[in-house]
């Protein structure tokens, strides 16, 4: 339990204590957001703010790991996920600035190599003997066969995605995958304690909230630069990266179900994005006054801050139901 602190602690440590020279060595290189035309107007003051602080947080994630793990492949194979999505989003936020606009990577060239991350992760539950089904709190098991290996793909570039599109108002996209982090945290630990008595509990679960714990302590630094008004923003590079390792945390915990509450908010940014472009595309008509969601509020005269606190307590409180389900339903499973 002690490695659990140990690895949330160094992380972030060592996200405070580089983010001021790292924040420097960005503005120092012009690694600056650019601002879309169409985005909400006050956002213009965020021009140039220093991006791919998602790398901060890899990178202390990865040394708190690292130095506490156990080297489990579950862990691993969230580590390579969450390092995978990464480079993806830094590929984006890269090609956004050398060419100096708001659009970076193809989609189809994400999703090709989401597919390629989703063939690791495929070989690695494999590897653990995964099985091929979806436990429904209430219903039971639903067996997929090899569609639950497509499943793996949607889960990983939907919620890669979704955390994505839930960045852009300074601190969110942070406090809201911390809660959900945690919870997976918690998640992790519980059925690490109930796995077996002392000296005789699995690695795995004990891994698995390692990593989660490593993450949190470096959004947490990230955070600290990251809330209103941001000095850093943490790019596609960042949000990326934590929607992966969301994904791979739900993969290997058997709680793909339970990926809807613990990752609500990020369901309903992408859901509000698919109903803007639909709606407008067939019907001409706009539901929401700007999409994804959070500039919606933007643009009713939310502040920001107001933005931020409310939808990291809807998290909350979407966490904590996923969690009593987890403990009601999912503590009996190995």
């Amino acid at each position: 339990m002690i490695r659990v602190l140990i690895a949330g602690v160094i992380a972030l440590v060592l996200s405070i204590l580089l983010g001021p020279r790292f924040i420097e060595f960005l503005r120092r290189n012009e690694f600056g957001q650019h601002i879309r035309e169409e985005g909400p107007e006050r956002h213009v003051a965020k021009q140039g703010t220093p991006v791919l602080g998602g790398l901060l947080i890899l990178l202390a994630a990865s040394v708190g790991f690292l130095a506490a793990s156990k080297y489990t492949v579950p862990a691993l194979t969230v580590l390579f996920v969450t390092l995978a999505c990464g480079a993806i989003g830094f590929l984006d936020d890269f090609i956004k600035l050398t060419h100096r606009r708001s659009l970076g990577l193809n989609a189809r060239w994400k999703l090709i190599l989401l597919g390629l991350i989703t063939v690791g992760v495929g070989i690695a539950a494999q590897h653990q003997n995964l099985p091929t089904n979806v436990y429904i709190p209430g219903i039971g098991h639903l067996e997929l066969s090899y569609a639950w290996y497509g499943l793996l793909f949607l889960v990983i570039a939907g919620a890669a995605n979704g955390v994505n599109l839930t960045d852009g108002v300074d601190g969110l996209a942070a406090g809201t995958v911390i809660i959900a982090l945690f919870t997976f945290a918690a998640m992790n630990v519980i059925a690490w304690i109930r796995s077996g008595p002392p000296g005789h509990r699995f690695d795995t679960k004990l891994d698995l909230a390692i990593i989660a714990a490593a993450l949190i302590g470096g959004v947490i630094g990230f955070l600290w630069y990251n809330a209103w008004p941001a000095e850093v923003f943490m790019g596609d590079t960042g949000s990326m990266a934590l929607g992966g390792a969301l994904a791979s945390f739900a993969i290997f915990t058997k709680t793909i179900s339970l990926l809807l509450l613990i990752g609500g908010i990020f369901a309903v940014a992408a859901l509000s994005v698919i109903i803007q472009v639909f709606s407008f595309k067939y019907f001409k008509r706009r539901v929401f006054l700007m999409a994804p969601i959070q500039h919606h509020f933007e643009l009713k005269a939310w502040s920001e801050t107001k933005i931020m606190v409310r939808f990291w307590i809807v998290t909350g409180i979407l966490c904590a139901v996923g969690f009593a389900l987890y403990y009601r339903y999912f503590t009996g499973f190995r």
